[in-house]
């Protein structure tokens, strides 16, 4: 029978591999800046329109819920956002709603509206659920008027 190897040394053999391997790449959704009728503003890698709403202001709770969540789903992240050309990444980040993780920009939250064909924006400064409703520049801001 063979001898077995040290057990020692291939943990240390394994904690420096990997203190030498890159850092991972973030491993969750794609925010982009994509041309539209408002401006260069924010869009998922799916080519979906991304809003805030003012009644949440980066206030850490979040405000749509119920029928407001269904006409305006949360846009989640599995894993840390990646920011596409033009998007500022140390304004990206995410922040807990229920078990999951919901995307922010500039602390604010992010969310879809569920009509809006892909690549369009159907509804910047629109007023429902107690707040308004504005697409998002490169900023974090509402686009001009």
């Amino acid at each position: 029978m063979a001898a077995s190897a040290d057990p020692e040394a291939a943990v240390t053999k394994e904690s420096t591999a990997k203190a030498a391997a890159p850092p991972a790449a973030a491993s969750g959704p794609l925010v982009k800046l994509r041309e539209s009728q408002l401006g260069r503003v924010l869009f998922s890698g799916g080519d979906r329109a991304i809003y805030t709403f003012t009644r949440e202001g980066d206030s850490a709770r979040n405000r749509c819920r119920g029928e407001c969540a269904v006409a305006w789903p949360p846009f989640f992240a599995n894993g840390r956002p990646r920011a596409g050309r033009g998007v500022k990444p140390a304004l990206l980040g995410t922040v807990r709603r229920g078990s999951r993780r919901q995307v922010t920009y500039r602390g604010q939250r992010l969310y879809f509206y569920e009509h809006d064909p892909r690549g369009e924006v159907l509804c910047n400064d629109i007023v429902e659920f107690g707040g308004t409703w504005f697409a998002v520049t490169a900023r974090g801001e509402p686009p001009p008027a």
